[in-house]
């Protein structure tokens, strides 16, 4: 569903990543974990296209969208959900979520969403602004699950959100790649969270993905190395 071979990418005349090559099927998702400054961000604003590759391919469900421009890259199938969450916060929570439906042909909000997230129910009358942390979180994942992609990229999803919030999030993102079919591709820190959650772990450093395993394998020591500071 998600390929990217080969990807570099570069802020003027320094190179940020290095050779990134990775492959997401159908119903799977993958973590990449990494300390703070090791490229994760970057790689995922890469792949959304709000920064451009020096060279390599980015591929989503066949599709070529390397050079496209982010809201092509929405039409073809690619959701992100970035660090921050960036919901707007003078919106309702109900109109954060309509937004995604900008270019959709139906305009009303799937009740799967709602199903999903009982508490954007609950509060979709009230302002973005006024909800917690973790509640916005669930309104981003929303916002871009409307969009009805075929990959979804989450950056830190935990950041800042108290763990029985972050326990609700896991589920709802195993339940969501079941029912939709969807590669999930996540960026984390929080190593008990990403083994909630993904069938595969990369380890990103200097902007080199640098160890690979599948969750079953996990040598959680090794990567609780790589995470330190």
């Amino acid at each position: 569903m998600l390929s990217v071979k080969d990807l570099f990418v570069a802020y003027g005349q320094s190179e940020a990543l290095h050779g990134i090559s990775l492959e997401g099927d159908k119903e799977e998702t993958i973590a990449i974990m990494g300390r703070n400054g090791m490229g994760k961000t970057t790689l995922f604003k890469s792949l959304m296209g709000l920064l451009p590759a020096k060279s390599g391919t980015i591929t989503v469900n066949g599709n070529d969208i390397t050079k496209d421009e982010s809201f092509q890259r929405v039409a073809k199938g690619i959701a992100y959900v970035p660090q921050g969450r960036m919901i707007f916060p003078t919106l309702t929570v109900e109109e954060n979520i309509q937004t995604g439906l900008e270019n959709a042909k139906v305009k009303t909000i799937p009740d799967e969403i709602y199903a999903l997230f009982p508490v954007l129910w609950d509060m979709r009358r009230r302002k973005g602004g006024n909800l917690s942390g973790g509640q916005q979180q669930q309104l981003a994942i929303a916002r871009a699950l409307v969009t009805n992609p075929k990959v979804l990229l989450l950056d830190e999803p935990t950041e800042g959100i108290q763990p029985s919030i972050i326990k609700d999030i896991a589920k709802a993102l195993n339940e969501i790649r079941k029912m939709r079919g969807i590669t999930i591709i996540v960026s984390e820190q929080v190593l008990s969270f990403a083994l909630d959650v993904a069938d595969r772990l990369f380890v990103i450093e200097g902007g080199r993905l640098v160890y690979e395993t599948s969750r079953n394998d996990t040598d959680v020591d090794r990567i609780k190395q790589y995470l330190s500071v």
